[in-house]
């Protein structure tokens, strides 16, 4: 195990933060209540809703992302209405047609950011005329998106604002929320969430905890019996409180940000040092997701030393790579990354 290359592929290559394993040793003979019903899950709940400042939603656990997108999306629409999604929507892309598995299309928008804006759904709600089509009725987005992009307060407002306006639920998945909030280039606050959204979730597997993602539903027609459709769809877990746990020590003493601020340190890192060797990216940095372009003997070069994802093909000579890195990654090995990069890229250019 010494001699494996350290990896950039993920933010939950690593297991949990050190304070929720300690935390779930420390209650590990407790006797609690199942099914998300113990104190541990009510604790977490009451510090999400301090946290967002809204004591008015409601807040369900489930163990991972798909789980929770497909359970929010097939709960909220009808047999035969579907969802706008970007074309590089998790749900789109890396779901094996989960919510399309539910009966609901997927209508997906090509971006050239991962951010969907009004102007692309208003042509989608055109296109889609009569009852022979399917009936638009959720707009989903990814904050920070799967290119590493984020939402400003401007953008959101001006989704839900739309949205709205349009008779379409507004949901955001957040699996890389910690993160989103945490970049510079976001002006959004988890507070503004409840009133800018209809539902979203806070991630938690990506940001330090083992398992879990929390559900916030905000809007209230999309409340009413939703621990059925956690329950139908095996989500619901006897032994709930093991991510009411997690997300109770996530939301004390600001771990949840702070997890995320180191990911984004970290890649912020190793964006600079690209900068400075005077490389491009898909997209401007904004969060632990970076996306350089890089020649790609310079690519051949680091992977024999580190894992990484080569993401597309720039053109012939260069490629273009994914660094992720965790509340977990040790400035070390990006320092390491760095003066890797910094020698072959010399050695490429003798």
């Amino acid at each position: 195990m010494n001699n494996q290359k350290f990896s950039f592929l993920y933010d939950y290559s690593e297991g949990a933060h050190p304070k929720i394993l300690e935390a779930l040793s420390m209650t590990n003979l407790v006797q609690q209540n199942g099914y998300g019903e113990d104190n541990y899950c009510e604790e977490a709940k009451y510090l999400i809703k301090k946290a967002i400042n809204n004591d008015q939603v409601d807040v369900h656990f489930v163990s991972g992302g798909t789980q929770a997108n497909y359970i929010v999306i097939s709960s909220a629409l009808k047999p035969y209405e579907s969802v706008i999604s970007a074309s590089t929507g998790h749900i789109h892309v890396h779901e094996t047609g989960a919510v399309e598995a539910k009966g609901h299309k997927i209508n997906a928008i090509e971006t050239t950011d991962g951010k969907i804006t009004p102007e692309q759904i208003e042509k989608v709600l055109i296109f889609h005329t009569d009852e022979h089509m399917v009936r638009p009725k959720m707009v989903y987005i990814s904050n920070s998106t799967e290119i590493g992009t984020v939402y400003t307060k401007s953008e959101l407002k001006k989704l839900h604002l739309y949205c709205k306006e349009k008779g379409l639920y507004l949901f955001m998945d957040g699996a890389r929320l910690g993160s989103a909030l945490m970049s510079p280039e976001s002006d959004l606050s988890i507070t503004d969430l409840p009133e800018l959204t209809d539902a979203f979730y806070i991630g938690g597997t990506k940001n330090g905890a083992l398992i879990g993602e929390a559900i916030v539903l905000c809007n209230d027609n999309l409340k009413n019996r939703f621990r059925y459709y956690i329950k139908q769809n095996g989500a619901l877990l006897a032994k709930g409180r093991i991510l009411g746990i997690q997300f109770k020590t996530l939301f004390t003493d600001n771990l949840f940000f702070d997890n995320a601020k180191h990911a984004n340190d970290m890649a912020f890192k190793v964006a600079e040092a690209v900068k400075d060797l005077e490389y491009d990216f898909l997209g401007e940095p904004s969060s632990n997701q970076i996306f350089p372009i890089l020649p790609n003997h310079v690519i051949d070069e680091l992977s024999k030393l580190y894992q990484f994802y080569v993401w597309s093909k720039v053109d012939e000579d260069r490629s273009s790579i994914r660094i992720v890195t965790s509340w977990a990654t040790p400035e070390s090995e990006v320092d390491s990354f760095i003066a890797d990069l910094i020698r072959i890229n010399k050695q490429g250019r003798l």
